[in-house]
């Protein structure tokens, strides 16, 4: 086992988000930090399709008593995602961003040392390479689907469509925002709500299962994207017409919008259906929606201005625009980018573009 860990880290860098080598070699800590050297060499013999403990055990000629036990264990310890339909129980590997970060987010609450590594290699490697896809994981949507009513609206692009067509959803705290919490100074931490992700159906079983998250109904449901909305948190669902989770994620934080906003063109970065338009003749230059833009969008030159290259159409900045002087407009046709069926097809789309399909 002497090269499990470099093994497991051009695993993780050949699944659908990457995970860079550093200088520092600090991505070998945190890993050593998660897995044990037989995690690690486990890991490497399963797949990121789902696999029953007992094809897995035929497969690898191990015993498939034991094999179960051992990857129950892993599940439990936030290294493999398992799901159960039917009676029948699968796990399959995730990558390490979203997937085996987010779920040592009950361990990352108590555990400052691995926050403080996981927030060193983000700025050191891993948001580098989020910021260089072209694929995006996640797809930014209007806060509220009545900002746009001269448009029909897709389901996967209504955020309230989206919690009430699931028959499980989970809350769960925000990663990032729990990293915030155990790295910066008080005075510098994000003060935005943290119990703001949801996830749904299986992986909502994953998540309170593993004591990651809890149950909520739609009604809650509806009121945390209220509360997302009103405190400037931007709604992102993973771009998959079949969603399984869905952020709330701001500007300081994210690792995803941070990365986002590394990039000349942001628009370029993350998918969305609308851009933001200013009437010059209504914007009285209050500055409100300045503060609202979590991607630095938005300047003042008399009245407000966007840059359709940094706009994300979220449309923080239509909600509490006092003059209504800002609205959401639909991107044309030939803009527009249909996601892809479900996560599972995402994450082969971002394993291909990183060459490795």
């Amino acid at each position: 086992m002497a090269n499990v860990w470099e093994d497991l880290r051009e695993r993780l860098d050949q699944m659908s988000t990457g995970y860079p080598s550093t200088e520092t070699g600090i991505e070998l800590e945190i890993l050593k930090s998660i897995f044990s050297e037989e995690e690690a060499a486990l890991f490497l013999d399963l797949t990121p399709f789902p696999e029953t403990a007992e094809a897995a055990a035929e497969r690898l000629g191990r015993d498939a008593g034991e094999l179960g036990t051992r990857l129950e264990e892993m599940t439990a310890k936030g290294q493999l995602l398992r799901t159960r339909e039917k009676g029948v129980t699968r796990y399959s590997t995730v990558p390490f961003i979203p997937g085996i970060l987010e779920f040592q987010v009950k361990r990352l609450a108590w555990d400052k040392e691995l926050a403080q590594k996981v927030e060193a290699y983000a700025a050191q490697g891993l948001f580098i390479t989020l910021a260089a896809q072209r694929q995006p994981q996640n797809r930014a949507i209007p806060v509220n689907a009545d900002l746009v009513t001269k448009w029909p609206v897709a389901p996967y692009e209504d955020a309230v469509a989206i919690v009430r067509s699931h028959e499980k959803i989970a809350l769960a705290p925000c990663v990032c925002r729990q990293l915030s919490a155990q790295t910066r100074a008080e005075e510098d931490r994000c003060q935005k709500p943290i119990e703001t992700c949801m996830l749904f159906d299986r992986t909502a079983d994953y998540y309170v299962e593993n004591g990651l998250g809890r149950l909520i109904t739609a009604d809650e449901a509806e009121k945390v994207l209220k509360q997302s909305e009103e405190t400037g948190l931007v709604i992102q669902p993973l771009n998959a017409k079949e969603v399984a989770g869905m952020c709330s994620c701001c500007g300081d934080c994210c690792g995803m919008l941070v990365s986002l906003k590394m990039q000349a063109k942001p628009v370029e970065g993350v998918h969305s259906s609308y851009y933001a338009e200013v009437d010059p003749e209504e914007c009285t230059a209050c500055e409100t929606c300045l503060s609202r833009c979590q991607m630095d969008a938005i300047r003042i030159d008399e009245v407000a201005v966007v840059s359709r290259d940094r706009c994300i159409g979220c449309g923080l900045c239509v909600t509490t625009c006092p003059t209504q002087a800002v609205t959401l407009i639909r991107k044309t046709e030939d803009e527009l980018c249909e996601p892809p069926e479900t996560h599972l097809d995402l994450m082969v789309e971002l394993a291909k573009e990183r060459g490795v399909l």
